[in-house]
């Protein structure tokens, strides 16, 4: 890796990253367009929200995603839920896989399927994201990483990842950062279009594990404490 490397993110990634989307734009803006028109008329509310995230040398930025809960639901619950994954190292399961009554009409298939995610790509060609990295972390969670974890601030958070395409929640917490240290260390332009590859497969795995848990499992009743959650109107 060169000095400009060292500087900020790979030429080659930013190179990679901007040709992907920009090839991409005529089938995913129209897709986008229907996913907005769905939430708009399924729910009440904006149809995008953004969340502060940590990135890359663990700079602060604005993660934009779909909605997929209603406005108003309680989010609270998510910091303790995640405190039990890092403590006890359990396999990384969502809040919502067994069901969850604050997701809205199709909202758990944009979040199983990854096209909640898709207005990142804003964040991608803004530079604050890239197509391949670590998943951007919330504040909090980056607060209670131990300094070997650091690491993984080394490389910029991405849409996919190493870990997302190893297991992604049929891992641990501390198996996670280690894969995301690893892609750290050793990313390349090879590594990367790998990973996009193995993306598509990864996600139907995810899906299909959505599906199996929503058949064998009730939904969960969601805590009425709310946090709100910053809207961007269309």
């Amino acid at each position: 890796m060169n000095e400009q490397d060292n500087i900020g993110i790979p030429r080659w990634k930013r190179v990679l990253d901007v040709s992907a989307v920009l090839m991409a734009l005529p089938l995913l803006l129209p897709l986008s367009v229907l996913i907005a028109v769905v939430i708009r008329t399924t729910s009440t509310g904006p149809f995008l929200f953004q969340q502060e995230r940590v990135g890359f040398r663990r700079r602060r930025f604005m993660c934009l995603k779909f909605r997929t809960m209603y406005c108003g639901a309680a989010t609270v619950s998510h910091e303790g839920h995640l405190k039990n994954l890092m403590d006890s190292d359990a396999p990384m399961v969502k809040m919502d896989a067994t069901g969850d009554s604050r997701i809205i009409p199709l909202g758990k298939l944009l979040r199983s399927s990854g096209l909640d995610e898709l207005p990142q790509l804003i964040n991608v060609l803004k530079g604050e994201m890239s197509l391949v990295g670590p998943r951007p972390c919330l504040p909090y969670e980056a607060e209670k990483y131990l300094p070997w974890q650091q690491e993984r601030f080394n490389a910029a958070p991405g849409l996919t990842g190493l870990w997302q395409v190893s297991g992604k929640n049929r891992t641990t917490f501390t198996r996670m950062m280690q894969l995301d240290i690893e892609y750290a260390q050793n990313k390349s332009l090879w590594l990367d279009l790998k990973i996009i590859f193995k993306t598509i497969p990864a996600l139907l795995v995810q899906m299909s594990d959505m599906l199996l848990n929503k058949k064998s499992r009730p939904n969960l009743v969601a805590p009425k404490t709310a946090m709100p959650v910053r809207a961007i109107n269309n």
